[in-house]
């Protein structure tokens, strides 16, 4: 009986510890890019086992009682040009690539998130909105309204990603309003004439529904793409006290009425402005309608996220877009989204992170003309059924695979040079995303739950290790 006792407790013993880590001899796969691309998000054959706490290296702590954000996910925009060459695919290899792209398994990278423009983005072949009409004309009943052209490429390019992933998230973002809606009559520049305010509105509850009808869920949208940038084509310049009037009186309004579950995200610029969106939820009126605050880093620090947050820490935080020029440098571009973006956009508070445009062609194109960006280097390059995954592939992938919708991010201490996230996902994986900024190679520890795993990281490099 005494005996009995013993290995009771014994047993009982060696239970809670394997509770406390999650079991006793716990790997961690680690999946690896080398800034010299001798690695590309391959998985090491070796996993690494967490051992006694024994060592004098630097050291990263994990610990998921401290917990952050929750992660909606990583992606990039899938723009009217990148559908469009995907389009001209064979169907056998679009179907591969959707597969690669979207799937959630083993061998794919699993984005989760993606961005779509609301009519044209300056990287499709031209300029159009839903509601084109001839000079002089208005349709303030939105009869003429259609989705036409996006059936030719986003809409059916969607449609196959949902069927791999039925529960990808969607946001949509509008470059300009049409036309004739507009101050200046041009799709580039001009504003949003006061007298279209409501008009405008209804055209954007139309296309959710529209889309709605298609099959595609718009999880959220932004109110404008870059407010502050009425130089691109299309665009349109939207001021601060413009879009808090336009929300509150219109389309707050619009989506209630409609009773749109779609999330209304404001800004969607640079972080050198965040009195911007500050200033839009300090108005109560126009709060009550929005869900949070969308960003890019072309201008600022990627702190001002948390500037944001920390004004308003009910509302959410997003990065919705940034871009890589073309031809690219692997090591430096690697370096610099998986540090800013990666890291530090999840590091200031942001539920997601996204790169600009998933695909063009070997030359950049498609773009619009007159402001169209002519050097935007697609997350892969498409050159018919040739694909060429480019650094953003890479970058989506060290986070898009692991850190699933549902995820939240978890403590982590940051070391000289050795910058690091990490998040505890719905399925109690732990993921830390760490990249060596380091001239010289670096050997740390990472601790967990009172064990530890022993690293290296050659310079440049960056690891995803699952746990």
């Amino acid at each position: 009986m005494k005996f009995a006792k013993q290995l009771l407790v014994i047993c009982s013993l060696v239970l809670t510890n394997a509770t406390l880590f999650g079991q006793k001899n716990r790997n961690a796969d680690v999946w690896l890019t080398n800034a010299d691309q001798s690695a590309l998000f391959e998985k090491q054959q070796t996993s690494l086992s967490f051992g006694e706490a024994d060592n004098n290296d630097s050291t990263i702590y994990i610990d998921d009682t401290k917990t952050f954000q929750p992660i909606d996910g990583f992606g990039f925009s899938l723009t009217g040009g990148s559908a469009q060459l995907m389009m001209k695919m064979t169907p056998v290899r679009r179907a591969a690539l959707i597969k690669e792209l979207f799937a959630i398994n083993d061998k794919n990278i699993g984005i989760s998130y993606l961005r779509v423009s609301i009519g044209a983005s300056d990287l499709n072949e031209f300029v159009f909105s839903y509601d084109d009409l001839p000079v002089g004309e208005t349709d303030f009943a939105l009869t003429k309204f259609s989705l036409a052209q996006d059936k030719k490429d986003i809409i059916p390019v969607l449609k196959e990603i949902l069927a791999v992933n039925p529960k990808i998230k969607i946001l949509g973002s509008p470059w300009s309003a049409p036309v004739w809606m507009k101050d200046n009559n041009d799709a580039r520049g001009g504003s949003l004439k006061p007298d279209c305010f409501d008009v405008y509105a209804r055209y954007l509850v139309k296309y959710i529904k529209a889309m709605k009808a298609e099959g595609i869920n718009i999880d959220a949208i932004t109110v404008q793409n870059e407010p502050l940038h009425p130089g691109n084509n299309p665009s349109m310049l939207m001021l601060a006290p413009d879009q808090a009037r336009f929300v509150k009186a219109n389309l707050g309004p619009a989506f209630k009425a409609a009773n749109l579950k779609t999330k209304i995200v404001i800004y969607d610029h640079n972080c050198d402005k965040p009195e911007y969106p500050i200033s839009i939820l300090n108005d109560p009126e126009a709060k009550k309608y929005i869900n949070g605050s969308a960003f890019h880093l072309y201008a600022g620090k990627i702190e001002a996220l948390s500037e944001v947050h920390e004004a308003h820490p009910d509302k959410a935080v997003y990065f919705t877009e940034q871009w890589l020029g073309a031809p690219g440098n692997f090591k430096r571009d690697l370096a610099q989204h998986i540090t800013k973006l990666t890291i530090g956009a999840t590091r200031n508070w942001s539920r997601n992170v996204l790169e600009w445009n998933l695909a063009a062609d070997p030359a950049s194109n498609p773009h619009t003309d007159r402001g169209g960006c002519t050097s935007c280097m697609g997350g892969i390059t498409i050159d018919h059924d040739k694909v060429i995954r480019n650094p953003a592939y890479y970058v989506v992938a060290h986070a898009s695979k692991f850190v699933r919708p549902g995820s939240v991010r978890i403590q982590s201490n940051i070391l000289a040079n050795l910058s690091n996230v990490a998040f505890k996902t719905a399925d109690n994986q732990i993921v830390l995303i760490v990249i060596n900024n380091d001239a010289a190679t670096q050997k740390f520890s990472v601790s967990y739950k009172g064990r530890m795993i022993k690293a290296m990281l050659n310079s440049g490099s960056v690891a995803t290790y699952v746990w």
